[in-house]
């Protein structure tokens, strides 16, 4: 038996997520239909997250357990020739049986775009929230930096059917940084609530419009009330950037 971990990245416009689901394309029925015409088996897959319809991933880590003898090399190429050109294996590699995807996990980082221009760009569509007011930095960093810490995000979470659990997480990194057009928020934490990138941005672009200030978010995280938080921002900007494990599986 052998345990591989693999890095891939995806365009999630057009899937409902990671996660199979019924009556709608998900991307691990994808790549299993593509690792069924390799190995001609269906091995124990784990993926490192769900991801919502319509989220992206620079790069998203799966484990899975095989008894086939494919070189890790060949793999990724046969997946790459298999799967469709919004989805590739970037990386291939052997690690412990007892290595998972999702409970090895110690931490994500998410980033989320924002084209902030008064006219559209079609080569960023569902790619990037199209926000063309005014984004002062300084004022969305302010209000930024309060992210930081260990904090119960009742507040930044959508509750649904799963369970609730401690919802209290340490975020290490949350900062606002402008590329030409694009407006940049990038959060990294030791895990995510359902749904809590997506309303820090919403929260982000309220303090934008001078509707809250930032020193009103300690405030927010405190109430432990969704009601007291900025909307949730659409998918379309939102990427899975990085997975980290123990140093010995850190993907760089």
């Amino acid at each position: 038996m052998r345990n591989l971990l693999l890095t891939i990245c995806y365009d999630g416009t057009r899937y409902h997520g990671w996660q199979i689901q019924q009556n709608a394309v998900a991307v691990q029925q994808v790549f299993q239909e593509a690792l069924l015409k390799i190995i001609a088996e269906r091995p124990d897959i784990k993926g490192c997250s769900r991801t919502d319809s319509g989220v992206h991933a620079n790069a998203y880590c799966i484990s899975l357990k095989t008894e086939h003898s494919i070189p890790c090399e060949r793999l990724l190429n046969a997946l790459n020739h298999f799967l469709p050109e919004d989805i590739a294996v970037k990386d291939c590699r052997e690690v412990p049986l007892d290595f998972h995807a999702r409970y090895s996990c110690t931490g994500k980082e998410y980033i989320y775009q924002i084209w902030n221009e008064p006219v559209r760009n079609p080569f960023l569509q569902h790619r990037a929230l199209h926000y063309w007011y005014d984004l002062n930095l300084d004022r969305l960093n302010a209000a930024a930096a309060h992210y930081l810490g260990t904090h119960d995000f009742t507040s930044f979470c959508t509750l649904d059917a799963r369970e609730r659990g401690d919802l209290r997480r340490t975020v290490t990194k949350s900062e606002v940084r402008r590329e030409g057009g694009l407006v940049l928020f990038t959060v990294a934490a030791d895990g995510f609530l359902y749904n809590m990138v997506r309303i820090m941005v919403g929260t982000l672009l309220r303090v934008a419009q001078g509707k809250l200030e930032p020193e009103q978010i300690p405030g927010i995280l405190a109430a432990q009330n969704r009601k007291a938080a900025g909307p949730t921002a659409p998918p379309c900007g939102l990427y899975l950037n990085r997975v980290f494990y123990g140093e010995e599986y850190r993907y760089e």
